[in-house]
Formats: C-alpha cells, structure tokens, sequence
C-alpha cells in the first residue's frame, strides 16, 4: 500500500521493518497496466530473489529459469545429432542415476509431437460435453520428452525437468 503525502515532510521515522511506516514521494507514478508489476508485458525478472526462511530452515530450492526453452532447444538438437550418444554426453544427460535406492540405466529418448486441434467443453450438469474443432490459430503444437529408465523390473518415464531434479539432489 502506497501513502502519498502531500505539502510537508516526514522525517526520522524508524525502519523496523516490524511494523508499517509511511514515506514520501516527491514524484509521479506512471500509471500501472494489468498486473501492475508487469506493464510493459511479459518480460522474465531482472532478479531472482529468495523468500525468507526461518533461521535454521534449509533454503527452498528456485524454479530454474527457461527451462521449456532449454528443454526445446534439447529437442530440436536430438533430433539433428547425427550421433545421439554423443549428442546425450554433451547435454550431460546421466545413462545411469540413482533413484529412490534404485540403481536405473537410460534405455530411450522419446519424442512424440503433440497437436490439439479439437475442445471439450462440459455442459452445464457434467455428463455431457460440447466437441468444437478448433480454428487453426487457437491449434496448439508442442513437443513431449522422455528419458525412459530401466530399473530392473520395469520401465520409469522422466520428463527432462525431473531428470535435472534428480540430478540437482545427487
């Protein structure tokens, strides 16, 4: 909440920053768009900061920035390597990894390209649903990987973000 005083000053107040104190501004705001921390539009954050914790309380681990951007430039590099395995060596992807006490060695790298071109809509109640095909700007295309690990016993998908988090932890 912001307090606009206007005409005489405020001086020597108390920065404890356990209770509310006011300041002055000696300036205009600029009006705020939608989401008033965003009103050039989307942009990523000039700084990453961490929420505080409780002293002794381990540091929350931050989301890593990009990801589905790094995660389609894999894709797309996959796809181009004339040598996969050197391709996976360079991108650091681990053949073996340790999860959950279980030893798992990398058998596959799976791609499937992904297009929706039709919407489910519930009617009013829940059992029934209206089917539209959708127009061609509002068909949506992605990519989907997965690193899939055998175990032993069976087989375990991992999208890329889980493999980094289970790298992250190792």
């Amino acid at each position: 909440m912001r307090h606009h005083h206007h005409g005489h000053h405020h001086h020597g107040h108390s920065h404890d920053h356990d209770h509310h104190h006011d300041h002055d501004h000696h300036h205009d705001h600029p009006p705020h768009g939608p989401g008033h921390n965003h009103p050039h539009g989307r942009r990523s954050p000039v700084q990453w900061q961490t929420p505080h914790q409780p002293d002794g309380a381990p540091a929350a681990a931050a989301p890593e920035p990009d990801l589905d951007k790094v995660e389609a430039a894999f894709v797309d590099g996959f796809i181009a390597a004339p040598d996969p395995t050197s391709f996976l060596r360079l991108a650091r992807i681990p053949f073996e990894i340790v999860r959950d006490g279980a030893v798992m060695k990398l058998l596959r790298v799976e791609i499937d390209a992904l297009t929706d071109v039709g919407s489910l809509t519930p009617h009013l109640g829940g059992g029934t649903f209206r089917y539209d095909p959708l127009p061609s700007n509002f068909i949506s295309r992605r990519r989907r990987l997965r690193f899939v690990y055998f175990d032993g016993t069976g087989l375990t998908p991992l999208t890329y973000a889980e493999l980094r988090e289970i790298e992250r932890q190792a």
